[in-house]
């Protein structure tokens, strides 16, 4: 038997690289599948909105593209294709750009109303005790979940010339704010208002329950007031809380229905109080040109893509500033 050779025993070993798995094709290998599993479970939500969003905007965009009138719709005459006759019909009716304008100021008061009163209301009730901050939350969640239609005939009844009590508080006799432009506006403003401000106020609550106490205090042991500590400390700490709930309020309130329609008993005296979604609806049913109706739809829609796509490039520039 041979004697162990020391020099021989002392030598590195080297390590035998690791045995590579055995190669598989394409649809079997684990990466693939790993990727095709998050769509897998994403599939019956996908679907589900591509029949609810996907084939509506479809049909919306066909139809304006055709003509689509009463006629048509019994099944009396085949459609025919306008091409974009109907958007040239729409932009050279003076009414539409009328409409749109009043529509984009409107939106632009309640956003601008809705903000101010949520942010206000969200700050009192970090500075109130829990029994009227608890109250103030019922009350504004209240006024969420009662439907549109129903707080639009409270608003109606709040504000009528002879029964409500509003115009006998004030002493304006049989005042009816609904024969004005302007009054019929704002009326429908505060029910918009009304109705909206709890999703700002809760949404923004929430934000400034997140900011460090010690913050705040020290801003307070500074001598900075209220104002300038919302200013400096916590409207920019609630940046990204603050353009969700303007996003949201925008595209809610560019496209409000329920409210114009019953509180102006269709859009005002001649027309007067119209929005595009009114607008739409006057067109489309009232006046059997579903065509017209389907391309006002259509504009509102890329209005609101619009709206998104800033949000999205704002929440995407935020996340790169963090």
């Amino acid at each position: 038997m041979r004697p162990p050779d020391p020099a021989r025993d002392h030598r590195p070993r080297l390590r035998r690289p690791p045995a590579r798995p055995p190669r598989r094709g394409r649809s079997g290998s684990p990466a693939n599948r790993s990727g095709w599993t998050p769509w897998l479970y994403l599939l019956p939500a996908l679907v589900l909105l591509a029949g609810l969003l996907v084939y509506p905007i479809y049909q919306l965009g066909l139809i304006s593209f055709l003509e689509y009138t009463q006629a048509q719709v019994s099944g009396g005459e085949p459609t025919t294709f306008q091409g974009f006759g109907n958007y040239t019909t729409l932009f050279n009716d003076s009414q539409f750009w009328q409409v749109l304008l009043a529509t984009v100021v409107f939106a632009a008061a309640c956003v601008v109303s809705t903000l101010i009163v949520g942010c206000a209301l969200a700050v009192l009730l970090t500075r109130v005790r829990a029994v009227p901050r608890l109250a103030l939350m019922m009350a504004a969640l209240g006024a969420w979940a009662t439907p549109a239609i129903t707080g639009s005939t409270v608003w109606v009844f709040l504000f009528d010339p002879d029964f409500g009590p509003v115009n006998k508080m004030l002493g304006l006799g049989d005042f009816s704010w609904m024969y004005g432009r302007y009054s019929a506006f704002a009326v429908v403003l505060f029910a918009v208002l009304w109705c909206s401000f709890p999703f700002v106020m809760v949404t923004v609550y929430a934000g400034i329950r997140a900011i460090p106490t010690e913050v705040l205090e020290a801003a307070s042991l500074d001598g900075a007031s209220q104002w300038r500590i919302w200013r400096t400390i916590m409207a920019p700490m609630l940046k990204p809380i603050l353009i969700v709930v303007t996003i949201q309020s925008i595209i809610w309130d560019f496209k409000v229905f329920t409210q114009i329609y019953v509180m102006t008993n269709g859009g005002g005296i001649a027309g007067q109080n119209l929005v595009l979604n009114v607008y739409a609806y006057q067109k489309a049913f009232a006046s059997s040109q579903y065509s017209l109706g389907s391309a006002i739809g259509v504009v509102m829609l890329v209005i609101l893509l619009a709206v998104t796509l800033v949000y999205l490039r704002l929440m995407r520039r935020q996340g790169e500033e963090l």
